[in-house]
């Protein structure tokens, strides 16, 4: 089964894929390159590729069975417009590729693939109806389930020790990461692993399912 990875960060994510389905062959597209690198050592069977992910998806949808993709969601978040408008941040338009990606994936992945695009809740109505799940939206081509497992860490943010209790809480070791984004932000801007687990497995279900059906038709 080939799995794409899109703006992959450490991974969060993925973290349990392996438990769902062990012969998986997943290729991670992340832009910063120190990412990348500790992805890779966290995942040292995947296909790591340091690439815009927006393009990436456009070039190679085609090749997969499973898409995830998890596009920059400061500029939709409810937190950076509250700070926005205080004055702490300046101010900006939000980020379109996300409905870009909604909209293509929408209307050119055919047959069994299965796709989710995940993000934050945002300060505006979404332009584009989604699936609610906890702290996130997600984008999809089918169903999530209502109760999806997912463990909350908003409780971690902003509290003492931040940075190493949302590692502990991810699985995660942010010490040697050397690039220019902000640790605690990568930290808190990772998918729980459980929620990727649970969608995985659910996306998995109905690709299998419906690979059952084209062989009893076929004999």
């Amino acid at each position: 089964m080939k799995i794409l990875n899109l703006y992959a960060c450490l991974g969060g994510n993925r973290y349990k894929w392996n438990e769902v389905k062990e012969d998986i062959e997943v290729t991670a597209v992340e832009l910063d390159s120190e990412a990348a690198r500790l992805y890779q050592e966290r995942f040292p069977n995947d296909t790591v590729i340091v690439a815009d992910a927006h393009q990436y998806l456009l070039e190679h949808y085609k090749e997969f069975d499973f898409i995830w993709s998890s596009p920059p969601c400061p500029s939709h978040s409810r937190a950076r417009y509250w700070s926005s408008k205080g004055g702490k941040y300046n101010v900006e338009y939000p980020d379109l590729k996300l409905y870009e990606e909604i909209i293509f994936l929408k209307h050119f992945v055919t047959g069994n693939t299965k796709w989710v695009i995940e993000n934050v809740i945002p300060y505006y109505e979404p332009l584009i109806q989604a699936q609610k799940r906890d702290r996130h939206l997600y984008w999809t081509n089918f169903k999530i389930p209502i109760n999806l497992k997912s463990r909350h860490f908003d409780e971690l943010c902003q509290a003492k020790d931040e940075l190493k209790k949302l590692c502990n809480f991810h699985q995660i070791d942010l010490s040697d990461y050397k690039g220019e984004q902000s640790k605690i932000k990568m930290a808190r801007n990772l998918v729980d692993y459980e929620a990727g687990k649970t969608i995985f497995e659910t996306a998995l279900g109905i690709i299998n399912k419906s690979k059952t059906k084209q062989v009893t038709l076929e004999l």
